[in-house]
């Protein structure tokens, strides 16, 4: 395609594509700068503009040529959007952005240039700009977490004879290690791929090559993961305490490290043989173009003003019904803010939030887990608060415990537990919604106790206590 003779429809299609990126970028800048995404993409959005103006710096190694057809791109892009708008998934709205960072790679050739640059590499390490760590715990952490369990297992097998493996439990000694949802190795395997797609954008290897190397790099992170559990868990049961802040966090480097470091040495793709001179795959009569342009920026009217119609709405389900009293103080119900009633009646589901003294009962129930259930950390950080993992318990029932600190400085401790209708009982949300999406269990609920973290321990165990027990959950 011409530009200088094409400039009407180029112009249609940008500013279509425009339209269809505003809410999309907006959104992805938001999780940026929300920590309750707990995003890093804001670093891979500046390490991608530092890719594309050193590839603009440099010289053309050819000549440039035409540019290629950007209609698919564009029509790649809208199905996208619209889909993510129908589904009110924003996610699947952010994919189309990649396409976009497609046609702009092609757009300015970056592909020709003395250091040259892939515009599908570029797209695909785009993709890290936006929060996937949330998503690919809640979807697949609780299968990261057996896996890890399992290599952590043979790991630990010829050091410990008394080692007892259950699930995602280990049991070395005298000590018992919850392979929690933390402990998937769901940002270390994020960080590898990042990794080994930021090669390819330099490298531009065959799609061939780039499996196989997609491959190695995600056994080794999962390795790298299964060594840290192993250490960790290896030190508690030699005395060692691994869990402390800084030991716990040099053993974590250390084994990302190492993998990473592998991952360097055994990637060493060929690259793919430059491109040809691109034609044009596409033509429209110049008459056509106005039309054309029209057309394109109707469309993306249409398709940011599209219904949304979430396949995932909860189905009815009916709110728990709570205790009046607990250990002598009454119930006294809590309204739900403005945000979380917006959140739980935009997709189904019931929330109630109940305050007995010192102890705080929040309770979430859903058929749609994926939408509704989250660990406290999600909304807690949103709020404002300083949130630290504390470990899981097994009794009376599989409990994460978090600390939270206030922006006014109070601490407090929270208690989840994620309990299914049909009497499934876990600590972690992915294993919940992992059953959900197995079809296994398909009501959920979420039970918080949150109590001051100044309260006694067997004040806090009591209220607990009586509070599972009052539910029927003991």
């Amino acid at each position: 395609m011409d530009r200088r003779r094409d400039i009407l429809l180029w112009t249609g299609l940008a500013a279509a594509s425009v339209l269809l990126a505003m809410e999309p970028v907006a959104w992805v800048i938001t999780t940026w700068a929300d920590p309750s995404y707990q995003s890093n993409g804001a670093l891979f959005g500046l390490a991608l503009l530092g890719l594309v103006l050193l590839s603009l710096a440099s010289s053309p190694r050819r000549p440039l040529g035409g540019t290629g057809s950007v209609l698919l791109p564009f029509l790649c892009a809208a199905g996208l959007r619209f889909l993510g708008q129908s589904l009110a998934i924003n996610i699947l709205s952010a994919l189309a952005l990649a396409v976009d960072v497609y046609a702009i790679a092609l757009f300015l050739r970056l592909d020709r240039r003395r250091f040259a640059l892939s515009p599908f590499w570029l797209a695909v390490f785009f993709l890290f700009a936006l929060p996937l760590g949330p998503i690919l715990q809640r979807v697949a952490g609780f299968p990261l977490q057996m896996i890890s369990a399992e290599l952590a297992c043979a790991m630990l097998s010829p050091v410990f004879s008394t080692l007892v493996c259950e699930g995602v439990r280990l049991k070395v000694e005298t000590v018992d290690v919850m392979v929690d949802l933390p402990c998937s190795g769901a940002s270390g395997l994020l960080l590898m791929v990042s990794l080994w797609a930021f090669l390819n954008v330099i490298l531009r290897p065959r799609l061939g090559s780039a499996a196989f190397g997609l491959i190695l790099i995600t056994l080794l992170a999962l390795a790298g993961n299964a060594l840290r559990i192993s250490l960790l868990a290896g030190g508690l049961a030699l005395g060692i305490d691994t869990m402390a802040p800084a030991l716990h966090e040099s053993i974590g480097l250390a084994t990302t490290a190492l993998a990473a470091i592998l991952s360097l040495v055994l990637y060493r793709p060929k690259a793919a043989p430059p491109p040809l001179t691109r034609r044009v795959v596409w033509h429209l009569p110049r008459r056509a173009h106005l039309p054309a342009a029209l057309c394109a920026l109707a469309a993306a009217l249409a398709i940011t003003n599209a219904p949304r119609s979430p396949i995932d709405v909860s189905a009815p389900v009916q709110a728990a019904v709570l205790p009046g009293q607990i250990n002598g103080y009454r119930a006294l119900p809590i309204p739900l803010s403005p945000t979380e009633a917006r959140y739980f009646t935009a997709y189904g589901g019931t929330a109630q939030k109940v305050q007995y003294g010192p102890l705080g009962l929040n309770l979430v129930r859903s058929a749609s887990p994926l939408r509704h259930l989250h660990a406290p950390e999600t909304c807690l950080r949103g709020l404002g608060f300083e949130v630290a993992f504390k470990g899981t318990v097994f009794d009376p029932i599989a409990t994460s415990i978090y600390e939270a600190k206030g922006p006014d400085g109070r601490v407090w401790t929270v208690a989840v537990s994620f309990v299914s209708d049909d009497g499934q009982v876990t600590a972690g949300v992915g294993e919940a919604v992992w059953s959900w999406l197995s079809g296994a269990s398909r009501n959920w609920q979420s039970i918080q106790r949150i109590t001051p973290a100044t309260l006694s321990e067997p004040h806090r165990h009591s209220f607990e206590r009586a509070a599972l027990a009052a539910l029927d959950l003991t």
